[in-house]
């Protein structure tokens, strides 16, 4: 299939020229009379090279090229100026042209342009599709993995998507539970019908019942109208039981019955209803613990066990922790319109070193702070909250193995180790001595007396006076 080329001059005779020329070579040419008919054309055909003059009346080359930089920087530009015009040539390329030709031309310098643009065209489409299909081997939806543990789980989700077998989703808090849930249920013949989250943490106990299975009018105090219940919701999709750990044992009994008939009665009712729908139940908690404890039916454990999927904490799959670091800095940059282009190299080990008690949700909260407060093109290590500097102090510190047989000079080492906190302290804080000394818990007084003392200024700042 011939590549197409859109053609913008505002003279006929080069126009013309131009399309008999390019026609012949096998391209499929466009062309346009003026910057905006150009634009028109661009969003309409698609065009994998554009040839556009300068110098138009209305819209000019330079105009031309932002625009189509906007609609997509991907396609080269090649712009054709008069002879003796390098400072339009200049700016043209400033603004995005890949190349320009000046008046009077030879045909073969033309042709060698435009084979050259297609081909840089051709390579970065390749990248692009060689990047998206890299993501889409490290993401299902909105869940993110590289590692062994989560590609496992991406194959489990693609194999019992489309049953509709019963699924139970363990693991800590913040590691993505109901992300799994939703996957699961995008892979499923219910795709389309309705996903309905039940979090029976947030209900309380005594409206537990009336908010899963609904309620008649009048059948308790305030009930002033009947209301279907959330299960009613899901009939024919997904109903997602997150935090089942949490449903009282009062209640466990009517939900395993509902499990195992798919039929319910609302409360005050004495007629059941049926319904058709697929269940997914989730917890942090270990329900092993609880059967032993009795505060979890054990019929009701293995109701909802069909298919076990437990997440790992973060902490276990470090290898994903800079792929989504990537996804939340492009996920809050586009949401508050910033251009981050890349994170420093020690604000990556300072996110890659934490252990994230919080697990996925707290590492999005992290780069969410970071990317609203950051003012440069890099996300830097300047506005990460201080509890993650925990691990580049531990890793400078002390361990028992430190002290040998012969014991240590306790006042050198303690000093040693102090010089290269506050070293630190300052590297990350940029040199700035109010910030390193609240990275520091201390006052800036404190900060400057243990510099003279330590004679850091002299040794290690030596010059940075003027930055501080």
């Amino acid at each position: 299939m011939a590549e197409r080329l859109l053609v913008v001059d505002d003279e006929p005779s080069m126009r013309e020229f131009l399309e008999i020329m390019l026609t012949q070579d096998g391209y499929e040419v466009i062309a346009a009379a003026s910057g905006e008919q150009g634009i028109d054309l661009f969003k309409r055909v698609d065009p994998a090279l554009v040839l556009t003059d300068v110098k138009m009346p209305g819209m000019s080359g330079l105009d031309l090229i932002k625009h189509i930089r906007r609609l997509n920087s991907a396609v080269p530009v090649i712009v054709i100026t008069a002879f003796a015009s390098a400072e339009d040539a200049l700016r043209a390329v400033r603004e995005g042209a890949y190349d320009y030709i000046s008046k009077p031309f030879q045909l073969d310098d033309l042709r060698i342009i435009i084979r050259n643009a297609l081909e840089v065209h051709r390579l970065r489409r390749e990248n692009l599709e060689l990047r998206k299909s890299v993501e889409d081997r490290f993401r299902l939806g909105e869940i993110i993995g590289n590692s062994p543990q989560m590609q496992d789980i991406f194959n489990l989700i693609s194999k019992i998507g489309p049953s509709n077998a019963g699924v139970l989703i363990t693991g800590e808090s913040g590691t993505g539970k109901e992300l799994i849930a939703k996957a699961i249920h995008a892979h499923s013949p219910q795709a389309s019908r309705p996903f309905i989250t039940v979090n029976c943490a947030a209900i309380p106990e005594n409206l537990l019942e009336s908010e899963l299975f609904g309620h008649v009018k009048g059948s308790f105090t305030g009930a002033l109208a009947g209301k279907r219940g959330l299960v009613e919701m899901a009939h024919t999709g997904t109903l997602f039981l997150d935090e089942i750990g949490e449903v009282p044992l009062s209640l466990q009994a009517k939900l395993l019955r509902f499990l195992q008939e798919k039929e319910f009665r609302r409360v005050g009712d004495t007629e059941s209803k049926k319904v058709e729908v697929r269940i997914i139940a989730a917890t942090n908690k270990n329900l092993e613990e609880e059967l032993q404890r009795g505060s979890f039916r054990e019929d009701l454990y293995y109701r909802l066990n069909v298919i076990r999927i437990n997440l790992p904490p973060l902490r276990e799959r470090p290898e994903d922790i800079p792929l989504l670091i990537d996804y939340f800095l492009k996920k809050f940059c586009a949401a508050q319109n910033k251009r981050i282009e890349k994170v420093s190299s020690l604000a990556m080990r300072v996110l890659c070193n934490y252990n994230y008690p919080g697990n996925i949700r707290e590492l999005e909260n992290i780069i969410e702070r970071c990317v609203t407060l950051e003012e440069s093109d890099q996300l830097t290590a300047e506005n990460m909250p201080r509890q993650l500097f925990q691990g580049e102090a531990d890793s400078v510190g002390l361990t028992e193995s430190e002290i040998g047989p012969d014991g240590i000079d306790l006042e050198k080492t303690l000093e040693s180790f102090e010089r290269r906190l506050i070293t630190r302290a300052l590297e990350i804080a940029g040199n700035s001595r109010s910030k390193a000394a609240a990275l520091l818990g201390i006052s800036l007084r404190s900060l400057r007396y243990r510099l003279v003392k330590l004679g850091i200024e002299a040794d290690d700042l030596a010059g940075a006076e003027g930055q501080l």
